[in-house]
């Protein structure tokens, strides 16, 4: 029993030991399992910081993200015809001259220049150390071949007209002289001799154009026409090609060959193409882009509440409006017709209502503020609303429509809202003011401009241009009847004839009475329905440094910088 009694005490002195070793075993787990929690956190929150410091915009890498409209219909500078196709390539290219922020004409890949006392001939002093973004010394002989290709109808340039002023350039791009009888020649490696056909005085301003940039020989030769793509494309500019997805983004980052790279601040620049502007806004507001390329503007007023400062609303040389294919009916041989479709549409509604005061009424095709010019309109611009929609029923029913045999038409734009919404309220002006039955018919982009270069299917289609340069004559020009871009196949021998006397006219007041007789006569016979004069429009963030807003609203990537924020 006293034996028993002892072992029981043994073993009942061992459980309490076990207990206290168990419930001190016990709080060292549940200290290691807190311990061991509170580092898990703490990794965690390492981490989440560490992927949120990666998906934001680095200040030390500089990262510029531009929204950009319509997708690239291609990346040669020779076959180029967008704004935002322009925009990306003046980033990679460089041009003679370019463009300081203010829109001011600067020197660039030639350092200076002299003009004859005739105005005829420039010769152009390249920059020894202009590089390619391989390497390769940019040369006067770059320039020739660039300038050549241009003019040279079997490249398809939509552009070949701009070089115009250049002698043999009408020639050349018409076929009946050889690209090597253009007026443009390499004096050595780093001098170029450019001819004029006649006194031009915004001359130097066109060679900030994509139409006029260098060719890089080796890469046609070895890729031809699919020489500007990514891996291939060799460019001058302040940026080089890395990447493009389509309907996505095309990606640039600096090019360390380019001769002023050490003044170049941003290191790389991605264009979204953003043909939604309500999804544009929308990622602007989440911070996902640091330019716009455009706002909404049925959301005008509410943007300009919403963003303040943000907003750039700027002059811009810029014009929208319908255009005829006057190359088959029913607006071949009725001038009727397209002035009453043009007297019958209220633009004060589509300006001030539809626009919310972010676009001026036009009845003209040469916006307000072109150097040395005045805007022309025909003489029912100033009648009351009604005498115009009196006169334009008139001129309806003299073309041979009325109410019981109304005029069918097919009126085509571009996919974005604001067109179809301009669209839409045009075709309600035209049913209601003259009983006209539109049908609306909208394209992706590069099917758009198909449509309207083959004159096939188009009736009335939406038409705009943006000056590539200050003067008049960079939209008169796009109406002459030989012109690449005249889509409404316009054909006026008497206007021909005062663009051509315009060219050659050394005064500038002469000239000036030239371009705007040529302008009032191209509007007595109503080619194009004008609609509006565009303003620029831009959400650019508070931490985008270098913007300035300029009358043909180029901003060079190389000239802005990201501050910290």
């Amino acid at each position: 029993m006293q034996a028993n009694q002892a072992l029981e005490c043994r073993q009942s002195g061992f459980r309490r030991r076990i207990d206290v070793w168990g419930r001190a075993f016990g709080e060292i787990v549940n200290q290691a399992r807190r311990i061991g929690t509170a580092l898990f956190c703490l990794l965690a929150i390492l981490a989440s910081a560490a992927s949120i410091a990666s998906a934001a915009p680095s200040n030390s890498a500089q990262l510029l993200r531009i929204g950009n409209g319509p997708e690239p219909e291609t990346l040669d500078p020779h076959r180029a015809e967008g704004v935002s196709t322009g925009n990306i390539l003046r980033d990679l290219y460089q041009g003679l001259t370019g463009l300081a922020p203010d829109g001011s004409v600067v020197p660039a890949a030639a350092a200076a220049w002299e003009v004859s006392a005739d105005g005829l001939d420039y010769t152009f002093h390249l920059r020894e150390t202009a590089r390619w973004s391989n390497g390769d010394a940019v040369t006067a002989e770059d320039f020739v071949a660039g300038l050549r290709r241009s003019a040279d109808p079997a490249t398809g340039s939509r552009y070949a007209q701009i070089l115009s002023p250049i002698d043999n350039a009408d020639a050349v791009s018409s076929g009946r002289l050889p690209p090597e009888r253009l007026g443009v020649a390499a004096l050595d490696a780093h001098t170029l001799h450019i001819r004029l056909q006649g006194p031009t005085l915004y001359f130097p301003g066109l060679l900030a154009h994509p139409a006029t940039f260098p060719l890089y020989r080796p890469g046609l030769q070895r890729y031809g026409r699919d020489f500007a793509r990514p891996g291939r494309l060799v460019s001058n500019g302040a940026y080089q090609l890395r990447d493009w997805v389509v309907q996505s983004q095309v990606t640039l980052v600096r090019n360390p060959y380019y001769w002023d790279d050490v003044h170049t601040a941003v290191d790389t620049v991605i264009y979204y193409p953003t043909e939604d502007l309500s999804s544009e806004l929308k990622r602007y507001r989440a911070g996902e882009l640091d330019c716009t390329y455009a706002i909404p503007m049925s959301q005008a007023r509410w943007v300009r509440s919403l963003f303040g400062a943000e907003l750039h609303l700027a002059p811009y040389l810029g014009s929208y409006w319908y255009g005829y294919n006057l190359s088959r009916p029913p607006f071949k041989d009725s001038p009727q017709l397209r002035q009453a479709l043009s007297m019958a549409i209220d633009r004060e509604v589509i300006a001030d209502k539809l626009l919310q005061g972010a676009a001026l009424q036009a009845y003209g095709l040469v916006p307000p503020g072109t150097w040395n010019y005045t805007p022309q309109s025909p003489p029912w611009a100033a009648w009351p609303r009604q005498r115009r929609l009196d006169e334009a029923r008139r001129l309806y029913a003299a073309a041979g429509y009325s109410a019981d045999h109304p005029l069918q038409l097919e009126l085509r734009y571009n996919t974005q809202e604001d067109h179809r919404r301009i669209a839409t309220v045009i075709a309600a002006m035209w049913k209601q003011g003259l009983g006209v039955q539109t049908r609306l018919v909208n394209e992706e982009w590069k099917v758009f401009l198909q449509n309207r270069r083959q004159r096939l299917q188009t009736e009335v289609f939406r038409g705009a241009w943006i000056g590539d340069y200050d003067d008049a004559s960079a939209f008169a020009d796009i109406l002459r009847s030989f012109d690449g871009k005249n889509d409404e196949a316009y054909a006026n021998p008497d206007y021909d004839a005062l663009l051509a006397q315009a060219q050659q006219q050394p005064d500038a007041a002469l000239r000036r009475g030239l371009l705007e007789s040529a302008e009032r006569l191209m509007l007595d016979d109503m080619p194009i329905l004008p609609i509006y004069f565009y303003e620029s429009k831009h959400l650019v963030k508070p931490y985008v440094a270098g913007w300035k807003d300029n009358p043909l609203d180029i901003h060079y990537s190389k000239d802005l910088r990201i501050l910290p924020h």
